[in-house]
């Protein structure tokens, strides 16, 4: 149960948030350029063999990095193999699967996801971490959230749990965006996506406790069942740290749902990003049955992933990852979906190992093609 302290943090906390786009707005009146988006071009789907199920659901991934594998996003001769990477299986109810293989539009459109992020700025300078307890740093900085006031209402409500262990984000009025390492060891789907399912918490009061109190039970949940997965082809049978890059998964729910979503964006650069914050709530497996929430500034990050050191424990893989970035359409800073929570990383640098939780950031190409799985039709894909 959440106690008044925590309470009264959380509100202070949500407070600031909804001040922090007006002072910002003052303080950075030059807002980020429009990004450009490249188009995919699908191929017609090839049968593949039925998957066997045979892997086991692994909720805590942990992977290494040194430096060539830090900045590899920079280094020219990926840019042949990024088609091959984006290319996608899709798993549907019945067990049978397909592949699809993609074309990426003009060869401009790769300038964004090879450059650095810290390369736009200039180099960021970051403090020495040592080696500490993993995935918790500190002081405990996660909040329960309980209650109508907060379960129902965004962006806590577009939190749902993946019947395999772990937890993802609505970003549609069908779609549900996870961990791929949720659904898939890299090499086969787990035994829980055979069957797999998405779950809507229910409030307590929903339950038959009064509206508005904070009561001891803990939510219900409906599960809805999982018409098609999608996976792309960079996580399939590819080297632990590569893979990790590609580590999301699109579901897509047998029937729409009710809830706001929250949609996808671009990952800014941190210095584009409102107060430098990021997001998740998620199912936290030492805390079963809660809704976790936490956020924290981004420490670090490369062309694909976002380092940052918010308290997590497993089963928080799949959390949709979201900041405030600037909507050029409706000028004024909104919360988007930027990344998808994955797990742990050593990151050795010069020599020294640093220790970091790990999202996947979404770039123009991976927007494209999560965009495409979402809508099925690319023209539909353009940064909003």
């Amino acid at each position: 149960m959440m106690t008044p302290r925590e309470s009264s943090l959380l509100l202070t906390h949500l407070l600031l948030q909804l001040l922090l786009p007006l002072t910002l707005s003052v303080l950075h009146p030059l807002h980020p350029p429009a990004v450009h988006v490249p188009t995919l071009i699908p191929h017609a789907p090839m049968p593949l063999i039925r998957s066997r199920f045979s892997a086991q659901t692994q909720l805590d991934l942990t992977t290494h990095c040194n430096s060539s594998c830090f900045h590899r996003g920079e280094q020219e001769a990926q840019k042949e193999q990024l088609s091959d990477k984006l290319a996608f299986e899709t798993l549907y109810a019945d067990g049978s699967r397909t592949l699809t293989t993609v074309d990426v539009e003009g060869d401009e459109e790769f300038d964004d996801h090879f450059t650095h992020p810290s390369q736009k700025r200039g180099p960021r300078v970051m403090p020495r971490h040592k080696r500490v307890r993993r995935q918790i740093y500190g002081a405990d900085g996660r909040f329960n959230i309980q209650g109508d006031n907060f379960l129902l209402d965004y962006p806590f409500s577009t939190a749902v749990r993946i019947s395999t262990g772990c937890t993802g984000v609505l970003v549609s009025q069908q779609h549900v965006l996870t961990a791929a390492h949720c659904v898939h060891d890299g090499k086969d789907y787990v035994k829980g996506a055979r069957k797999l399912r998405v779950g809507f918490l229910i409030p307590p009061s929903i339950n038959g406790t009064q509206v508005g109190l904070t009561s001891s039970k803990k939510p219900l949940v409906r599960w809805v069942r999982v018409k098609r997965t999608r996976v792309p082809k960079g996580w399939i049978q590819g080297p632990q740290e590569v893979s990790m890059d590609f580590d999301y998964a699109l579901l897509e729910l047998r029937w729409p749902h009710r809830r706001p979503f929250m949609r996808l964006s671009v990952a800014p650069s941190s210095f584009d990003l409102a107060g430098n914050r990021i997001h998740f709530s998620g199912f936290d497996s030492d805390r079963s049955g809660e809704l976790v929430y936490r956020f924290c500034p981004v420490e670090e990050e490369s062309s694909d992933l976002i380092y940052q050191h918010c308290d997590a424990r497993p089963g928080a893989s799949g959390s949709g990852v979201y900041g405030r970035v600037w909507d050029n359409s409706l000028e004024r800073w909104e919360r988007k979906v930027i990344g998808i929570f994955s797990g742990h990383q050593w990151l050795e640098i010069d020599g020294e190992n640093r220790d970091y939780n790990v999202a996947v950031r979404i770039t123009p190409l991976k927007f494209a093609q999560i965009c495409y799985w979402v809508h099925g039709n690319r023209l539909d894909c353009v940064q909003d």
